[in-house]
């Protein structure tokens, strides 16, 4: 009984070590072998130090129990944050900025080192802050409402360059319309009206003016028409002069060519014909008028 027992014994040893080699290899293969998931990188820490290398997607074989895959996601990523800043002339300036971004996936054991998982709360919120503020102060408020868009590029330029430089790759930068306080905001709006109050004025002014010049051009031109008909009068006179001197009968001439055939005698004592008729014509109308008398 004694050796059979021994023997019981013996193979519920070889049993239970069975069990634990097999254990053991299911621990060590589980802990050999990674798979980093899509859209992400592998950042391999040997014995807690980050190596020089990145691992891609896809089942990967690490050293078990002395190395560890952290992952890093690497595809597109948004970011938002409020912002304020001072402008030149010291106005209070708010906005918002919203920006697209990914990690360099070659260089996410780099990032992971110096900036660790939560990179974006390190390094993007900041950056945003000090780019808003360093960007917005080259402007003064009157010119973030009229260069809008170049302030804008200015700010997303700042963001991108400081963010690249840390690995940080910015795809796109939205910005809303920057606020301003109240105060300024009405300083603005009773300006813009002033403005156009101005404009209205200049227009008004210019209406004024095409009718004084269109005014000044109705007379210039009676001025020259009066000075046409004076100078054609004053010619006529000289001719009608030269010919009276001429020939004493001319207007005696004008006057039988604008005859109706009336005889135009003055009445009364002393009269005498407005012109003078041949004699012979002059009695045979004498002894017209006896004969009616």
């Amino acid at each position: 009984m004694i050796p059979s027992r021994s023997i019981l014994g013996s193979n519920k040893l070889k049993i239970i070590a069975g069990i634990v080699t097999f254990i053991v290899i299911i621990l060590i293969m589980s802990e050999s072998a990674v798979v980093v998931q899509a859209g992400h990188r592998g950042v391999v820490l040997y014995v807690g130090a980050v190596e020089n290398r990145v691992l891609g997607e896809g089942l990967h074989f690490i050293i078990p129990f002395a190395e560890q895959v952290i992952q890093l996601e690497v595809r597109t990523l948004k970011f938002q944050a409020n912002a304020s800043a001072a402008s030149n002339d010291l106005q209070e300036v708010a906005t918002v900025i919203a920006l697209n971004y990914h990690v360099d996936p070659n260089k996410a054991n780099i990032i992971y080192q110096q900036l660790g998982e939560d990179y974006s709360d390190r390094i993007i919120a900041p950056t945003i802050q000090e780019s808003v503020k360093a960007s917005v102060a080259k402007f003064n408020a009157e010119q973030l409402i009229t260069q809008r868009e170049t302030a804008k590029a200015t700010i997303a330029q700042a963001i991108s360059n400081t963010l690249s430089s840390r690995d940080i790759l910015v795809e796109n930068v939205f910005i809303t319309d920057f606020q301003f306080s109240q105060a300024f905001a009405n300083q603005v709006e009773s300006k813009v009206v002033a403005f156009q109050k101005y404009l209205t004025e200049q227009n008004n002014l210019k209406a004024i003016q095409v009718v004084a010049n269109q005014t000044v051009v109705r007379a210039q031109a009676q001025a020259r028409a009066n000075v046409a008909n004076a100078t054609g009068e004053s010619q006529a006179i000289r001719l009608i002069t030269e010919q009276l001197r001429q020939s004493p009968q001319y207007l005696q001439w004008k006057a039988i060519g604008r005859w109706d055939g009336q005889m135009p005698f003055a009445l009364g004592s002393g009269g005498f014909p407005f012109f003078q008729l041949p004699v012979q014509q002059s009695q045979l109308l004498k002894q017209q008028n006896q004969t009616k008398q």
